[in-house]
């Protein structure tokens, strides 16, 4: 069992990531443009998480989920993903995600589509 370890999207707000570093610093959490990503479709950005043991935040609410989907509906791997809503105040986000971190594991996550704040 190891800890949950994110990779923020190309588009997810700098803040968040911030603030979860500032509060629990052993957290890992890498941006997509940090391992060349930034640029890639979102079927991608999965697959390169999964390979690599990482959760994906995004706020791509609709292109993301369906890429989600449908590599799950493949047969496909998937280590998680976050989604936040643009509008959900960055505090209860930056909460939920060191809750997450601290208090599961990452192989709880596979195959989860979840919504941030939890």
């Amino acid at each position: 069992m190891s800890r949950p370890k994110f990779l923020a999207d190309h588009d997810l707000n700098e803040h968040i990531i911030d603030g979860v570093q500032r509060r629990e610093p052993a957290l890992e959490f890498i941006r997509a443009r940090d391992v060349g990503m930034s640029e890639r479709q979102d079927a991608e950005v999965l697959a390169y998480a999964a390979l690599h043991g990482y959760l994906v935040v995004s706020h791509d609410v609709n292109t993301m989920t369906n890429a989600a989907f449908a590599i799950l509906d493949a047969g496909g791997t998937m280590n998680g993903l976050l989604m936040v809503q643009q509008t959900k105040p960055i505090g209860t986000v930056i909460d939920s995600l060191v809750l997450i971190w601290s208090a599961s594991e990452a192989e709880e996550w596979v195959g989860q589509v979840r919504f941030l704040p939890l």
